[in-house]
């Protein structure tokens, strides 16, 4: 019988996949800045591992390698993928993989624009555009399901994590017993057990709670969260009660997690008065780094000391994710990891695709 498990995000990686915000997208109003994060972004990672970047045809390349160059980016490990998508949320419509025999298989869900909220029917094809160019070296199985990245969390070691808000939505798969997403998501990634989060949500997210919003796994069976410690926020009860449920749980050998609080960032609106959802839950790990947004509030060090304590094998760099949050994501949303051995050599060993 084949071994099958979703490894932890730790786990070594052959790559970050992203996609470049274009003209075409929702950040048309406001494109520089959203390109400043995702230079920032490359800035640090091109110098640690390889980078994936869906490029959509109303982008000029050449244009794109002039700032790459400007902004000290090692080009080398940056490579363009030419395929149209609709948005950049790359964690909910990349592939997620898993290791089969310690093998990566690369399974490619449904994403319907977070419960048919924005049209994805572009995003719904890249994966199968980018295995058709010969990106993976693995294989991908096509699942008739729709789940997104963002909603779920693996340690690694037979545990997922996730919401009732998103999984059991039914904008996503209609009206299913819990039972039932259970058994599939065990089929799907080996897990021994889910874990439930039953509270927590920010005010506007679109994704209907998705976990990386909210609550994630560290090493040393470590639970890092989103707290609220401002009791007149109109988070602070329901952040409470998801950290009274996160208190009891426990790892697939029924211990319970070490639990690291994240501090509150001070409250981000949109200049039309919205709440935008700010977290530093939406952080990203890559190979011996860890990059966590950052808002430009007192808080954001104390995020990062905690963050430091919680994955002291990486080196812990905040990222200004201002920009993201006025789209709804922060940087964990735009990006995923690709496990080692899951891209093509060909790929490695070239620039573009």
């Amino acid at each position: 019988m084949s071994q099958r498990y979703l490894p932890a995000e730790w786990n070594p990686q052959d790559a970050i996949l992203i996609t470049w915000p274009h003209p075409d997208s929702d950040w048309a109003d406001a494109l520089s800045d959203a390109e400043d994060v995702y230079l920032d972004l490359l800035s640090s990672l091109s110098h640690t591992q390889d980078v994936v970047i869906q490029v959509h045809a109303s982008i000029d390349t050449d244009r794109l390698k002039v700032m790459f160059e400007r902004d000290g980016i090692n080009q080398a490990r940056c490579h363009l993928v030419l395929v149209d998508g609709d948005d950049t949320w790359a964690r909910d419509h990349a592939p997620i993989t898993v290791l089969e025999n310690e093998q990566p298989l690369l399974l490619d869900f449904t994403f319907n624009g977070w419960g048919e909220k924005f049209d994805a029917r572009n995003d719904n094809a890249l994966n199968q555009s980018m295995a058709d160019k010969g990106l993976f070296a693995a294989p991908m199985k096509t699942v008739d399901w729709v789940l997104e990245g963002g909603s779920i969390e693996s340690d690694g070691q037979g545990t997922l994590l996730s919401t009732t808000a998103c999984l059991m939505n039914p904008n996503r798969n209609g009206d299913q017993p819990r039972s039932a997403v259970e058994t599939r998501l065990k089929t799907w990634f080996g897990v021994q057990q889910i874990l439930w989060l039953e509270n927590g949500a920010l005010a506007g997210d679109d994704t209907d709670a998705h976990i990386d919003t909210l609550a994630r796994f560290a090493p040393e069976h470590t639970l890092v969260f989103q707290g609220c410690q401002d009791e007149t926020d109109a988070h602070f009860e329901a952040l409470s009660a998801m950290k009274r449920e996160l208190e009891t749980f426990t790892n697939a050998d029924g211990k319970p997690y070490r639990l690291i609080e994240l501090p509150w960032p001070d409250a981000q609106f949109s200049q039309n008065g919205q709440r935008l959802p700010a977290t530093y839950a939406n952080f990203l790990v890559a190979n011996q780094l860890l990059l966590v947004p950052t808002y430009g509030v007192p808080q954001d060090g104390a995020a990062l000391e905690r963050l430091a304590d919680a994955f002291p094998g990486h080196r812990v760099v905040g990222l200004a994710s201002r920009a993201l949050i006025e789209q709804g994501g922060s940087l964990h949303c735009i990006t995923m990891q690709l496990p080692k051995g899951t891209l093509s050599q060909s790929l490695l060993d070239s620039q573009d695709l």
